[in-house]
């Protein structure tokens, strides 16, 4: 374990240096970047297999760093989600070499160098056995991430996507720290293992701040709402690839700071902790769908759409704190297997989708639905990979969303064993909000399979549109198996998630399976997948041989489909990615807040004869609109305020730092 440890490192090492050594030589630089990225990735899912298995991983370099240096340990939580950034970082390394053959120049270094620091510091964060090493890497990753994100720097919308993403982070960054530096005082230790014991001792209100400040934390970086605001931003502003790895991999790491918080760190809290998670999760589900639902931004409805997906894995969560807090191990352990399983479907099917997305940019120039159209012709295999991204993220059969949210449902379902009504009455709202969140995420990839890749090309791109390169194909058709794969054989992935739920639950989770059958809560409920996908193949084939039985005419007639009445059909006839959004407009309102303005110009010649009306449509968010935008505008007037302190004069900073240095002395003397 050690020396595979040290050489998929040692590979994102030579990947700076040989990035830095052939900057001046565009490809040789592309190729060596994410080849040794590739590299490095397997060799961690390697190592994360083996660490799911039980194999054992400790490492400690106290020269490194001050205190106790950079440590590294590994259990099954953390083999499992290396296990979920390596299959990401593995795809996106591939798909890769396609996509940044257009880079010239130092984009194609910086963004080298910044990918081959970015993975391993994510490894390295659930490898972490110290607080010192978990911020140190944190840090490392957050920052990578900035540089990824701002490698098309020369679009404005890129720079405030940017911006916004580096205080959200450490803004996140800083909620981290002053929680690690209250545990680390109780445990009079930076060591993560001392922590759990510490936290039981400590008294009810630096505790309780102490979860509240790692909930804002973790959440900020997973994208739960309130704290979403960065990511509609910055996901859609990287490069398609980095898109994938920060939507699919790099939020998950919010969710691990989580589990890790409520099951290690802190150990089982007061209930109303659960509740507030749920209550969370169960709003970020929902309105993180129903703002996918009307843009018309390729990508940015696919980071709305991370939104949702995390606010499921949330649920999970958030049951399974409360089921420990009742004292039901074994139901706490069937949620978290849900969260846990639902974590690497997203990971698999978004990372598919934004590939798909950035398949899409890469052939028509743009990410606006509305000028797209027809690609399903023009990009026959693109459009069937993203078509099974679509399926598996609206959670039908046969691919791997229906099973992991089918187990969440069934744990939340089975919360009529916690004998608290407002505690019932919460799970009512969490299986409401997940069931109406299921529906609108159907419709949501509707739209975004159908006003992209059906009908008529809406542009001349569109009309141009080629298939992508093959390494990007080809990355893609690797997550698509894995979508249909996890979504048949769930035991595969089950077999695993039953060992890491127990280590943190403390008993067996409430979940029996076989090669063909899941059985939830003693037998509860039952799904069986491959007999699911026996029905659908069967299915058509009975229904055709039913209509040959009955004498059915076997001859084809060709006929043009119906025009609705006009002669000649084109692309401004085409029901519009705005138009199937619209319904949602209305009923939702309160939430979407829209502006709309029209502009009719009347014909030079006649007022009466229009000339041209333009309609503009837009939606707000409220969170930014009654939240985050007072905020800025009240930090802004303290800091011209401030700015009186700023004179230039050495002697008044000679004075503030006599003032503070007083100040100090005193509080010490108290």
């Amino acid at each position: 374990m050690m020396y595979l440890f040290i050489a998929s490192i040692l590979c994102f090492g030579l990947g700076v240096l040989a990035v830095l050594l052939s900057v001046r030589s565009p490809k040789p630089c592309r190729v060596a970047a994410h080849s040794f990225a590739l590299a490095g990735s397997l060799g961690m899912l390697i190592f994360g297999f083996a660490g799911l298995q039980g194999a054992g991983f400790e490492s400690k370099l106290p020269s490194v760093m001050p205190g106790a240096g950079l440590q590294f340990t590994i259990d099954r939580l953390s083999a499992f989600f290396i296990v979920v950034i390596a299959v990401g970082a593995v795809a996106a390394a591939l798909y890769a070499f396609g996509y940044t053959r257009q880079y010239t120049g130092h984009r194609v270094a910086g963004a080298g160098v910044s990918l081959n620091v970015f993975l391993p510091s994510m490894f390295c964060v659930v490898l972490a056995a110290n607080a010192l090493t978990f911020l140190f890497f944190w840090e490392l990753m957050a920052l990578a991430s900035y540089f990824l994100v701002m490698t098309e720097s020369e679009h404005a919308d890129t720079r405030e996507a940017g911006w916004i993403y580096f205080v959200m982070t450490h803004a996140g960054f800083a909620c981290l720290l002053i929680a690690f530096l209250v545990l680390s005082a109780a445990a009079d230790s930076t060591d993560f293992a001392n922590w759990p014991r510490a936290s039981l001792l400590m008294d009810a209100r630096p505790r309780n701040l102490a979860f509240i400040l790692l909930a804002i934390g973790f959440g900020s970086k997973a994208g739960l709402i309130p704290f979403h605001i960065w990511l509609p931003r910055a996901h859609p502003a990287a490069p398609s690839h980095v898109s994938a790895l920060m939507s699919g991999v790099m939020i998950k790491l919010g969710i691990y700071g989580l589990i890790r918080t409520v099951f290690v760190w802190m150990g089982a809290g007061p209930e109303w902790w659960g509740i507030l998670i749920l209550l969370f999760a169960a709003m970020s589900s929902v309105l993180g769908v129903l703002y996918a639902l009307v843009e018309n931004d390729l990508k940015r409805l696919l980071a709305y759409s991370s939104v949702e997906n995390i606010g499921i894995i949330t649920l999970g969560i958030g049951a399974a704190m409360l089921f420990q807090a009742f004292h039901l191990p074994g139901l706490a352990g069937l949620a978290l297997i849900a969260a846990l399983y639902h974590t690497i479907n997203h990971a698999i099917f978004k990372s598919l989708l934004f590939m798909g997305a950035g398949a899409v940019l890469h052939a028509a120039h743009t990410r606006n639905m509305e000028e797209m159209g027809g690609l399903i012709r023009r990009m026959p295999q693109t459009a069937a990979l993203f078509l099974v991204g679509s399926v598996a993220i609206a959670a039908l059969p046969p691919f791997n969303g229906l099973a992991s949210e089918w187990l969440t449902f069934q744990s939340l379902l089975l919360s009529f064993q916690i004998p608290a009504r407002t505690v019932n009455l919460v799970f009512a709202v969490s299986v409401a909000a997940l069931a109406l969140t299921g529906g609108l995420a159907a419709a949501c990839f509707v739209k975004a399979f159908g006003i992209s890749f059906l009908a008529l090309p809406r542009s001349k791109h569109a009309e141009d549109a080629r298939e992508c390169d093959w390494t990007m194909r080809a990355a893609m058709g690797v997550l698509a198996i894995l979508c249909l794969v996890f979504g048949v054989a769930p035991f595969m992935v089950v077999s695993y998630l039953k060992d890491a739920a127990a280590e943190l639950t403390g008993a067996a989770p409430d979940l029996a399976f076989n090669w063909t059958t899941l059985a939830a809560g003693s037998g509860f409920a039952t799904f069986s997948p491959p007999w699911v996908l026996a029905g659908l193949v069967l299915l058509p084939v009975l229904v055709l041989g039913l209509l040959l039985a009955a004498g059915a005419n076997r001859k084809s007639r060709k006929y043009e489909t119906w025009g609705c009445g006009r002669a000649v059909q084109g692309a401004r006839f085409e029901y519009t990615a705005a138009a199937f959004s619209n319904p949602f407009t209305r009923v939702f309102a309160f939430l979407y807040q829209p502006v709309e303005e029209t502009d009719v110009q009347s014909h030079p010649e006649s007022r009466f004869f229009v000339h041209t009306i333009l309609y503009k449509h837009e939606t707000r968010s409220i969170f930014e609109e009654w939240f985050y935008i007072p905020v800025v505008r009240h930090v802004r007037a303290i800091a011209n305020r401030a700015r009186v302190l700023q004179s230039g004069n050495v002697h008044s900073y000679l004075l503030y730092i006599f003032l503070a240095l007083l100040c100090l002395l005193v509080l010490i003397n108290r």
